[in-house]
């Protein structure tokens, strides 16, 4: 077992807003509301204790006791259901779109950093009892985003055609992935496990939420894990007010344009990663989840023939809330709101849309969980490591950019200097002399003494260029041997946790993966992992 850490803003693949937020810097404290350290929870957890009731505990077990009827479950699981009864109960709750097996690798990460943070908290809190949640995104619509996973540099891929909800969409046509993935697993003991996994998962279930339910189940329920499928009648029913409220008054749009404003203005480098619409609501039935939109005085749904006056829209919504879904703005109210949660985990795109809803929280007086960046993995095979220090290559070298990479490590082994930044000084400096003799005589010269100073030192440049690429050649043996190690590292030029699928580590490292991740990830931890196991 090995451990090096890495700054997130040394990486260089994370943004300047996550960068900046994992420093606390002082002006992007309007946009979130306690920082994720430990002693910050108390507040938290006082805040959120005042806000959620009894009433809500009791619809958000019955849903889950209802979704659970059918899985068979761990006996933690079904405490941590049991716990939430009790008003000392919090959940700790991460979120993700169900792609083919799970997809990237951190959906992994963002699981175990969830499981992880709970069990810390119930070590700092004895007092309170902290359940942590996978929140199935049952509500997406967009397909190409989940319909695959990436295996040893392959794309395997699910096609049919689709529309609503993904949540609902039929397992019909898995069969063939399957059938494709089997061959691509081979045929060890592990592979076996993962082929049984996946048939179950996908060939026994009717529908994407019941197989993903059922796969995330299985991979983590020893540990606890509760899922929620949110889309459901009383939960949305919990929820009703705030929806009411968006259609009504568009407070969302209102509020979260705001800062959007104020959030720009802090930095050009800080980009939005949502635009709040009038209204952030869809309407939901088998097949369709298209906007609502209110025009001349009438409610619609796009692309259909339904619509509705003010009047009818009350009626209909409380009559079927189950056929209104939020969107990527209303989503984390609706978490928010029907969950007793301390604490949102996510990846660095997430957290920069939550930092655009603090204002909104506030105007609806709903309690704004922690934002804690998910644990962030590089896992390295003992051999990986070995080649690695074998090619004297830092983890800082690693994560450069390949061409930055190259040069660095060239020059660096090279046994001449490749570096002509002194001689390009010194030749500057000449030229100084130069602007002060023709400042003295005629002054009509400096153009010249210019022009001759810029085809200088672009000469130079060139030297140096041409010199680096002759090293690159006689090198190239050492240089291919450590961009190899860089590709199998960052495949595609990625970080392997946004690439490659779990099941590519799950044959070399079995049960014992998920277990060494449990392990070794330190949720708290604000720090880029290189895990060798």
């Amino acid at each position: 077992m090995h451990k090096n850490y890495l700054p997130f803003y040394k990486t260089g693949y994370f943004s300047s807003l996550i960068c900046d937020y994992l420093e606390e810097k002082p002006e992007l404290g309007q946009f979130y509301n306690r920082f994720p350290k430990l002693n910050n929870f108390k507040g938290q957890i006082e805040e959120k204790h005042g806000a959620y009731n009894k009433a809500s505990r009791e619809i958000l077990i019955s849903v889950l006791e209802r979704q659970y009827s059918n899985i068979e479950t761990s006996e933690l699981t079904s405490q941590h259901i049991e716990s939430l009864k009790s008003e000392k109960t919090f959940t700790i709750t991460t979120g993700h779109q169900l792609n083919l097996f799970t997809g990237p690798l951190y959906f992994l990460y963002k699981i175990v950093s969830t499981i992880n943070l709970a069990t810390e908290l119930k070590s700092q809190y004895p007092e309170f009892n902290f359940v942590p949640v996978y929140w199935m995104a049952t509500e997406d619509h967009d397909f190409e985003e989940i319909n695959y996973l990436n295996f040893k540099g392959k794309k395997i891929q699910w096609s049919k055609d689709v529309g609503g909800a993904v949540g609902a969409l039929s397992t019909e046509g898995l069969k063939e992935v399957f059938n494709v993935l089997k061959d691509e697993w081979g045929h060890s003991k592990n592979a076996e496990n993962l082929k049984q996994l996946f048939e179950e998962a996908y060939l026994q279930h009717n529908n994407l939420a019941d197989a993903t339910r059922f796969l995330a189940n299985a991979l983590f329920k020893v540990y606890g894990l509760v899922i929620v499928d949110a889309n459901d009648a009383e939960l949305k029913r919990m929820f009703l007010p705030y929806m009411k409220e968006e259609l009504l008054k568009n407070t969302s749009y209102k509020v979260v344009t705001e800062t959007n404003n104020a959030l720009t203005k802090l930095s050009e480098d800080y980009k939005i990663q949502v635009n709040p619409r009038e209204i952030n609501l869809f309407y939901l039935k088998a097949g369709l989840r298209e906007r609502i939109v209110f025009e001349n005085g009438v409610y619609s749904v796009l692309n259909t023939d339904i619509s509705w006056n003010e009047s009818e829209l009350m009626d209909h919504i409380e009559i079927h809330p189950e056929r209104f879904s939020p969107n990527v703005v209303m989503r984390p109210l609706y978490q928010e709101v029907i969950l007793p949660n301390l604490c949102y985990i996510g990846g660095g795109g997430e957290l920069a849309y939550w930092f655009q809803l603090k204002s909104f929280f506030k105007e609806v007086k709903v309690p704004f969980p922690l934002l804690l960046l998910r644990n962030s993995v590089l896992i390295e095979s003992e051999s990986q490591q070995k080649k690695r220090e074998s090619l004297n290559l830092s983890n800082e070298d690693i994560f450069l950019k390949r061409h930055t990479f190259i040069n660095k490590k060239v020059r660096e082994i090279s046994n001449i200097d490749i570096d002509f930044s002194s001689q390009a000084e010194h030749l500057e400096q000449q030229f100084q002399d130069l602007y002060k003799l023709a400042e003295q005589t005629d002054k009509s010269f400096i153009g010249a003494v210019k022009a001759q100073e810029v085809k200088q030192l672009k000469g130079l440049r060139s030297l140096e260029k041409r010199l680096l690429k002759a090293q690159k050649r006689k090198l190239s043996d050492q240089v291919m041997r450590m961009t190899d190690l860089q590709n199998d590292l960052f495949p595609s030029g990625s970080l392997q946790e946004r690439n490659i699928n779990f099941s590519e580590l799950y044959l070399e490292y079995g049960d014992s993966l998920i277990a060494q991740l449990i392990e070794n990830l330190e949720p708290l931890n604000m720090n880029f992992l290189i895990l060798k196991i």
